[in-house]
C-alpha cells in the first residue's frame, strides 16, 4: 500500500507554507477497488467522492458517490468539508487514480489542516487505479443521472 503524508499545510495564496502549530496534516492512503466496496457496504460512515469532470456525465459511477469536479474542486472545499463532515472515511477516485484523484485528496487533506473546523474524518483515501480499475474489475457501477447519486441504483441489464 502506498502512502504519502502531507507534512506541511499550504497556503492557497502565493504558495507560501502555512505554518500552524499543533494541528497535523492527514496522511493520504490508496485503497483497492474491493477493499472499498466492503468498507461502503459495512460502514455508512464512508464517502465516495468522485472529481471526474464530464466524463461523469457519459460514463457510470461508483453508486452513492458525490461529484465535486476537479475543475471547481477548490472553489467547494468548503462544501465537501459540509458534506463529509461527519464521516470517517473519505475516498477520493477520478479515472485512474493518478493526477485528478490524489490532487484533490492532498488538496483536502491540507484544507482540513489549515481549517479551524472540526471534522471527523480520520481517513482520507484514493481509489486504486481509479474508476475505471473499479468497472473493470466487476464491481458495481450506477447510471443514474440523480446528482448527487442516492446509491440505490439496479445493475445494469444486460443488451438484448
Amino acid at each position: 500500500m502506498c502512502r504519502f503524508l502531507i507534512s506541511t499545510p499550504f497556503s492557497r495564496r502565493r504558495g507560501e507554507r502555512k505554518a500552524e502549530a499543533g494541528r497535523m496534516a492527514r496522511s493520504v492512503s490508496y485503497v483497492s477497488a474491493a477493499k472499498l466496496l466492503a468498507m461502503a457496504r459495512s460502514n455508512p460512515r464512508v464517502a465516495i467522492i468522485d472529481v471526474r469532470d464530464e466524463e461523469r456525465s457519459y460514463q457510470a459511477h461508483i453508486g452513492g458517490s458525490h461529484h465535486f469536479s476537479s475543475r471547481s474542486f477548490a472553489a467547494r472545499l468548503p462544501e465537501l468539508a459540509r458534506a463529509t463532515g461527519d464521516k470517517d472515511t473519505v475516498v477520493f477516485h477520478c479515472a485512474l487514480s493518478k493526477v485528478r484523484g490524489p490532487s484533490c485528496a492532498k488538496m483536502f487533506s491540507d484544507y482540513l489542516s489549515e481549517t479551524k473546523e472540526e471534522s471527523g474524518t480520520k481517513n482520507i483515501m484514493v481509489l486504486e487505479r481509479g474508476f475505471n480499475g473499479w468497472e473493470l474489475s466487476g464491481q458495481p457501477v450506477c447510471r443514474c443521472t440523480d446528482a448527487p447519486c442516492k446509491g440505490t441504483c439496479s445493475p445494469e441489464e444486460p443488451e438484448l
